[in-house]
């Protein structure tokens, strides 16, 4: 392998026969290198093939200034991530989670702290994905001396999440918002608590989170399902009348009519997860 760029004495850049880039990490691996000298392929400890080009010259501009420990950090979380919870991650995570983080501790070095106002829903909604920023932090702290504050996790799981529906941040922000306002109405309607870990509630979630997604593009489903909705509406009334809420709520909040295909899915939905 010969070096197409130094990026730093940790970092440099190839190119393959194909013309396309990798981005190879490993400690000193460039130390005394210049373009076109061949690589100690023993040192290589990590490999990066990001196809998006903007993405990859990003992620080389911001291995200039962050340490390799860091770099190290985000990659066993993101290995791990997809491993834990079997999905696929947008690659621009390796981008903005660094960043993030690498930002995070400056504040924290310089002792600002910003609140994540919505930490208490992040732990309610995104367990895994919170669990996966706690054992980050942790990490944090085990290699690099440093102990971020909670709401550092939450920050991180909105950055797995986004990764996760291909969002952006603030648009992460706005549909856990929405999902817990949800939420709030499902609850004062039933008067009721309910089980946070069963199936039935994890997949409520889930259909809620895209639900808010199409809420905020303006999309809908483009099955027609009005008269199997009725027939699930005089079978599980109580249900539909707590989806009929959710409906007047969207219209008026998100100024967003739902059609009776999502009346039908929120019906059978919250049928579920108060009978279970």
């Amino acid at each position: 392998m010969r070096i197409a760029k130094v990026i730093n004495n940790n970092v440099v850049s190839i190119y393959q026969a194909d013309g396309s880039e990798l981005v190879v990490m490993g400690r000193g691996i460039a130390f005394k290198k210049k373009p076109d000298d061949k690589i100690d392929e023993s040192k290589i400890q990590k490999v990066f093939a990001l196809k998006n080009k903007q993405t990859s010259d990003n992620f080389k501009m911001l291995l200039r200034e962050v340490p390799i420990e860091l770099i190290e950090i985000v990659e066993n979380m993101i290995v791990y991530t997809k491993e834990t919870l079997g999905k696929k991650l947008n690659e621009n995570l390796y981008v903005s989670l660094t960043d993030h983080i690498n930002f995070a501790i400056e504040r924290y070095q310089q002792g600002l702290e910003i609140k994540n106002v919505l930490l208490w829903e992040i732990k309610q909604i995104y367990r895994e994905e919170f669990g996966i920023g706690l054992k980050t932090l942790e990490q944090i702290k085990h290699k690099l001396g440093i102990e971020l504050p909670e709401d550092e996790a939450a920050f991180i799981a909105i950055h797995i999440i986004n990764a996760e529906m291909n969002e952006e941040v603030s648009t992460t922000m706005t549909i856990t918002k929405f999902i817990q306002q949800t939420l709030n109405i499902v609850k004062y309607h039933f008067k009721k608590e309910f089980d946070e870990d069963s199936l039935s509630y994890f997949r409520f979630v889930t259909h809620l989170k895209f639900f808010a997604q199409r809420v905020l593009k303006g999309t809908h489903y483009n099955d027609n399902y009005d008269h199997l909705y009725t027939m699930i509406k005089e079978k599980h009334h109580e249900a539909a009348a707590c989806a009929e809420k959710i409906q007047k709520f969207v219209a008026k909040e998100y100024n967003y009519q739902s059609t009776n295909e999502e009346l039908l899915y929120l019906t059978v939905h919250l049928e579920r997860v108060i009978n279970r």
